[in-house]
């Protein structure tokens, strides 16, 4: 299946939007949109975006503020990854904590999978960071990825945080925005 870029717009949820049903292939992701995005929001715990083509809801992504922290590396060979995430920051500014924004959920319709959409959301949350004004500073986009997922992510440059989740269904992951 092909589909138009030039057709996909990127919608905020708001508590009145309407949704339909969602299928991914994930029952978690497919029951997060239709039962908990709204109280997510209502909550001030997260926003969802849709992306529709016409009325058809073909992904959807959650945001919410996180922070890369130090002590989320606790072992002592780990000094180093730390050290990589805050090289590009002057040792005047290098702190405990990094702002940064995590993406929560990451879904694309089994309908339009394969087709590159998952990099087009990566794209759109890097460049809401890089291009829109903010209230608060954000240096990083953070997931908590699934395993099925990492290689989805060190593709589009996440790199794991630590190793300690090595083993693991879910591993922490970074981007630096000043990278782009």
């Amino acid at each position: 299946m092909n589909f138009d870029i030039d057709k996909v717009k990127i919608m905020r949820l708001e508590e009145d939007t309407a949704l339909v049903s969602f299928e991914c292939g994930d029952t978690d992701l497919n029951d997060f949109l239709l039962n908990d995005a709204k109280n997510y929001l209502k909550s001030m715990l997260a926003v969802t975006y849709l992306l529709k083509i016409n009325d058809e809801t073909v992904a959807y992504f959650c945001l919410s503020y996180d922070g890369l922290t130090r002590s989320a590396i606790l072992r002592e060979e780990e000094k180093a990854l730390w050290n990589k995430v805050g090289r590009k920051i002057p040792n005047s500014k290098r702190r405990r904590t990094y702002p940064a924004v995590k993406i929560g959920r990451l879904a694309v319709s089994k309908k339009y999978s394969g087709l590159g959409i998952g990099r087009l959301i990566i794209k759109a949350v890097v460049m809401m960071y890089l291009t829109e004004q903010h209230h608060a500073g954000c240096r990083f986009i953070t997931v908590d990825a699934y395993r099925s997922a990492l290689s989805f992510y060190e593709k589009n440059n996440f790199r794991f945080l630590t190793t300690k989740d090595l083993e693991d269904d879910i591993r922490t992951m970074y981007f630096d925005l000043k990278s782009v």
